[in-house]
């Protein structure tokens, strides 16, 4: 009887009877020649040992110490300090069944240390390959510096996982972080490469509206990244975040519109009404943004900024739509939720001000400020105000600040129009000649007057003449003449080019690339170099500075100049040719998914005139002038005969001053100067 019970059952005994004797056994077995057994052990038993269930805002504040280098307020993460992050953070989690959760948000309101936190929970306690996507491969090196760094410098439990970038077979190299299970790349949107460089369970999108519009060339890189993600199915995370740009284009406002669009409700400090902090309810005393205060949408009683603590501590985020994806949630906050010492109400108002009567600044400001997109107004002023408007250029073809001149091309079946633009500084313009050749692509004759073209002269206004500095023809009708043509005259003076949907503000032309051409029936591999062009962004400039205001003869008289910008159109033009450059209008589309974008539409059958803008827009772009520096637009002047504004002599030192002498005892060699940069059409 007592042998029986001395002795426990299989089936009877505990898991941590069985688990004591797996280790006496292991310990016996390490005992027969294995040195370091209790090494072995102790890994064994924390090996078996279950993860504590954390969420990544309850890890951050555990674990997260923030570095002096990449955090204003150096010293242990607290989610309390802003409590509207714990959410956010805790739908990263894996035990949370979103799968796809994106962030449209104001400027520094702690979006990218939520993603930097969830990067550490996931190297500490859910391991797995992440991918983490910057706009460029530039800023994910500078974050991978300035920010990864210091997150597993600072945080002990990371440090321990995560070997120095300086020891051998680290592991550890500026894009990419090993750790046991699993691995963190990092990777720029505009490198296909790098998004599709390996499958990814958690994949962290950083300002997703400064994205390229396409990934050296191979397509959207929101949809390049996600891909990686299919092999993981529910068990996949992608955070999306950005501050929003322009309304239609803005890739986070289309993903938060397909979620559940939440948004944070705080309590009225007086009434305890729940509401979301909208800026139609600050207000304040004209002039004065230091009077700012929030007014109760409840009892309209205005509330002081001190409250905002105890507000932002009791608030809660409310879904306020019905998602389409039932696992995609989308959160949305602006820089009214700012904790106190970030950005306060008094300075929302003043940066608001600030903003009045600049369209850039305003846009800047609701992008930044509100986290809300910027509605492009995509209405054609009337022909007939641009009718009014038409002036004489006193006898002369290019007027006083045209400093160099670029032509647009349109080719059509029966004919080819030409339009020539003069250009000053600041993308001011000067419509200079209107030409019509009949006869059509097929016609040889029609491309030999196109050709006597590039070697006319048009007079300016000191006695001297100009040619075409750069010609951009469009491929959009009969490209294989179009390439014959502009590779017989060179690629110097015309530049071929191919127009692309959709916007692109930071870099509306792309190219060279180099295409096959078709010369004289032999066809040439990389015959001719085209340029594409994202037409929509010209069009929204053109629209933008036709509408710009112009001064009245009185302001004129006390020396108000044109804005920058402003587009002269001669008193020669017909009134066909005006209503071709406001024949379209931006319109807002929604595509088979539901996502809404915007987009250019004809109003009128014919639009030459507007198309030939922009590729003459395109030309003067191709030819650097958006990037020409003070000394080239200063040597354009002088060619041109046009005095420099003064404000721009007195930031430019006298050639006259004397250098300075070199210390005493030191030798000296005489540095070689360095040339200027000339563009191409300044050049003998």
């Amino acid at each position: 009887m007592s042998d029986s019970t001395s002795k426990p059952s299989p089936i009877s005994g505990s898991a941590s009877d069985s688990d004591n004797t797996a280790s006496d056994d292991l310990t016996a077995d390490l005992d027969l020649g294995f040195d370091g057994a209790e090494d072995i052990l102790r890994s064994w038993r924390k090996g078996m040992r279950p993860d504590p269930d954390l969420t990544v805002s309850e890890w951050a504040d555990a674990h997260r110490w923030l570095s002096s280098r990449a955090a204003a307020e150096p010293g242990r993460y607290r989610t309390a300090r802003a409590p509207y992050l714990r959410e956010i953070m805790d739908a990263l989690s894996p035990r949370h069944p979103a799968q796809r959760i994106s962030f449209m948000k104001a400027a520094q309101v702690g979006a990218t240390e939520a993603g930097n936190n969830w990067i550490g929970f996931v190297i500490h306690h859910a391991p797995g390959p992440m991918l983490a996507v910057l706009p460029t491969v530039e800023m994910a090196k500078r974050t991978s510096r300035g920010r990864l760094d210091p997150l597993i410098s600072e945080s002990p439990v990371l440090r321990a996982l995560v070997n120095p970038a300086r020891s051998r077979d680290a592991g550890n190299s500026m894009l990419s972080k090993e750790f046991q299970g699993g691995i963190l790349v990092l990777t720029g949107a505009n490198s296909a490469t790098g998004l599709r460089s390996m499958p990814a369970r958690y994949i962290f999108l950083d300002e997703v509206d400064a994205y390229p519009a396409s990934a050296d060339e191979e397509g959207d890189p929101v949809t390049l990244a996600e891909a990686r993600t299919t092999t993981f199915s529910h068990r996949r995370k992608v955070f999306m975040v950005s501050t929003p740009t322009i309304r239609g284009i803005s890739r986070i406002e289309r993903e938060y519109e397909a979620s559940d669009q939440r948004r944070y409700f705080v309590p009225c400090p007086h009434c305890g009404a729940m509401q979301w902090l909208q800026f139609e309810r600050l207000r304040w005393d004209k002039g004065r943004p230091d009077t700012a205060s929030y007014h109760c949408e409840g009892c309209e009683k205005p509330i002081a900024e001190h409250h905002k603590t105890q507000m932002l501590a009791a608030g809660e985020w409310r879904a306020t739509a019905t998602s389409v994806d039932p696992h995609s949630i989308g959160f949305h906050i602006s820089a009214l939720y700012s904790p106190l010492g970030w950005k306060s109400w008094q300075q929302i108002a003043r940066d608001w001000l600030a903003a009045q009567g600049s369209e850039e600044m305003l846009r800047a400001a609701r992008n930044t400020l509100l986290g809300e997109t910027w509605v492009e107004s995509g209405d054609a002023p009337e022909w007939q105000r641009l009718a009014e408007r038409r002036e004489a250029y006193g006898g002369v073809q290019v007027p006083v600040g045209g400093l160099f001149l670029t032509a647009g091309v349109d080719v059509q079946k029966d004919r080819i129009e030409v339009d020539v633009w003069a250009w000053g500084r600041d993308r001011t313009s000067w419509l200079v000649d209107h030409i019509v050749i009949a006869g059509g692509p097929d016609d040889p004759q029609c491309w030999d007057k196109l050709t006597a073209l590039l070697g006319r002269t048009w007079a300016c206004a000191n006695g001297a003449v100009m040619l075409i500095g750069k010609l951009a023809i469009d491929t959009g009708y009969e490209a294989p003449a179009v390439y014959a043509w502009a590779r017989k005259q060179g690629f110097d003076q015309v530049s071929p080019i191919k127009g692309l949907e959709g916007f692109n503000r930071a870099t509306p032309v792309s190219g060279p690339t180099f295409v096959d051409a078709t010369i004289g029936g032999k066809r040439l591999r990389r015959g001719a170099r085209l340029w594409s062009v994202a037409t929509a962004t010209f069009k929204t400039e053109t629209y933008r500075f036709l509408r710009l205001e112009r001064p009245s003869d009185e302001d004129r008289a006390l020396g108000v100049c044109d804005a920058p910008g402003t587009v002269h159109l001669p008193d020669w033009i017909d009134t066909e040719w005006l209503k071709q450059l406001v024949a379209e209008q931006l319109v807002t589309v929604r595509n088979k998914r539901g996502y809404s974008h915007p987009e250019w539409q004809k109003m009128r059958e014919r639009n030459e005139a507007l198309d030939c803008r922009v590729y003459a827009r395109a030309a003067a772009w191709i030819l650097g002038a958006d990037r020409w520096d003070e000394a080239t637009w200063r040597r354009l002047e002088e060619q041109a005969g046009v005095e420099t504004k003064p404000q721009m002599l007195a930031a430019i030192p006298a050639a006259t001053d004397a250098p300075t002498a070199p210390k005493a005892g030191k030798p000296t060699t005489p540095r070689r100067k360095r040339r200027a940069y000339t563009p191409n059409f300044m050049r003998d």
